[in-house]
């Protein structure tokens, strides 16, 4: 039987239930990374290392899975995002399994920082994709309502994986954390594949093929890759600035409980400011995407504002000395990057074309991982250097408002600041395109 090829994307219908595919899926990934500072103290006093190594553990994680975000992609392309997701599911869940019999950093590093990684990369890339798939005018609310998942499940998680660990020690925690990460198989099932007519127009993969059985093996890679991506000038330069920004952007998450414990709050009193950051994060989700889809900015411009007070906010954090001030610190931090967290996607699009978002999503992510990788060790190893994060912080700050400066380099980022009429948003020059000044400018 045929399938059906839409010529408009849905805006709706199925696309919900991949809406909420794609929040469960936050739930598990995001909610795990952003809670399992939690675990950051017991490995250094199980394991007997200093913080900059043990950092190594989660930042790998983020970095595998951004780093091989292209295998996703690749795969979701060739054998669709449903059984690539369920395979990533499975992958992750061992990786944490394995992981909570380690023995030494090394075991770690490879079971949840390698193996798990690779799981989050096979299950974050198609189901994002899957939503860019099914809408456009709701694209940016949609987007931001899957990443409540991971704002709602970073409330819960920290008093939750400190209950854990209470209860059953960090390894009979990490058990249960591989049995729960199960779930991502049921949430595949619900990623029902959707073709466009756009991706025979924008994707270089469908004008070669006829020739793909002559074509040489770079060539081959560059197909299904989509490398051509590189010689994009709009999508070079807001990578650049979002690997930037990525540098900083973890930081708090990785070393606000040890900043805390640091400042002498209890175990639980420093795991419940991940819970306060969630749940503010949470519903400035859903005020960015609603922001975002007014057209009252480009995308471009929201994105911006964005990370400057994000990054304004991690320079903050140090200057809170008691817990209320932290507190309250937390809360502003929280709604900075509940803001900005569903921008990242939600504008790649628009910078690339509907039909190149799958390979693109996935390139994006492989260069993120640098700033994946660096940040949380970094911030650990100013730690160990100075015995405070403070400076931890505020480097971090830096770096992301350093990216945000970057972002004025865009091709046409300057032209069309503000909706000044009705007329319709596809034409480029229109006030209140959504990027299109930037979509085919390429180098």
């Amino acid at each position: 039987m045929t399938k059906r090829v839409y010529s408009e994307l849905p805006d709706g219908g199925w696309g919900w239930m991949v809406v909420l595919a794609g929040f469960l899926n936050n739930c598990l990934l995001t909610g795990i990374v952003r809670s399992f500072s939690v675990f950051f103290l017991h490995f250094t006093q199980h394991f007997q290392e200093t913080s900059s190594r043990v950092s190594w553990i989660t930042s790998m994680a983020i970095a595998t899975q951004q780093f091989a975000s292209p295998i996703g992609s690749a795969f979701g392309k060739r054998y669709e995002a449903r059984s690539v997701v369920m395979a990533g599911g499975i992958l992750a869940s061992l990786g944490m399994f394995v992981g909570s019999f380690g023995q030494s950093l090394l075991h770690m590093y490879l079971s949840i920082g390698l193996l798990t990684g690779f799981g989050w990369a096979l299950v974050f890339t198609p189901t994002m994709t899957m939503i860019s798939r099914y809408f456009k005018k709701r694209r940016a609310l949609a987007t931001g309502l899957a990443f409540t998942g991971g704002g709602i499940a970073s409330f819960f998680f920290p008093p939750l994986f400190q209950f854990l660990i209470d209860e059953y020690f960090w390894r009979g925690a990490l058990l249960i954390l591989s049995a729960i990460m199960l779930n991502f198989c049921v949430c595949a099932a619900l990623l029902r594949p959707i073709r466009l007519q756009e991706d025979h127009a924008d994707s270089p993969s469908e004008h070669s093929e006829n020739g793909a059985e002559s074509a040489g093996f770079w060539d081959k890679v560059t197909s299904a890759f989509d490398l051509t991506l590189i010689l994009h000038r709009g999508f070079v330069v807001y990578t650049l600035a979002a690997t930037l920004i990525t540098v900083g952007f973890f930081v708090p998450y990785f070393h606000l409980v040890a900043h805390g414990k640091n400042l002498g709050l209890t175990d639980y009193e420093a795991a419940f400011l991940l819970s306060v950051i969630a749940i503010t994060s949470t519903a400035a989700r859903l005020f960015s995407g609603w922001v975002a889809d007014l057209n009252l900015l480009r995308s471009i411009h929201w994105f911006l504002l964005c990370s400057i007070l994000t990054g304004l906010s991690v320079l903050l954090l140090p200057v809170g000395h008691s817990y209320p001030t932290l507190m309250g610190l937390c809360i502003f931090y929280g709604f900075c990057d509940g803001i900005l967290s569903p921008l990242f996607f939600s504008t790649l699009p628009d910078i690339v074309g509907i039909g190149r978002t799958l390979n693109a999503t996935g390139l994006f992510l492989m260069f993120l991982s640098i700033g994946g990788l660096l940040g949380p060790p970094l911030s650990g190893l100013l730690e160990d250097k100075t015995g405070s994060y403070s400076t931890s912080f505020v480097v971090a700050g830096g770096f992301m408002l350093t990216g945000s400066l970057v972002l004025l380099l865009l091709p046409g980022f300057f032209v069309c600041t503000t909706i000044l009429s009705k007329q319709p948003t596809e034409d480029p020059v229109q006030p209140g395109a959504r990027l299109p000044a930037v979509e085919n400018n390429q180098s």
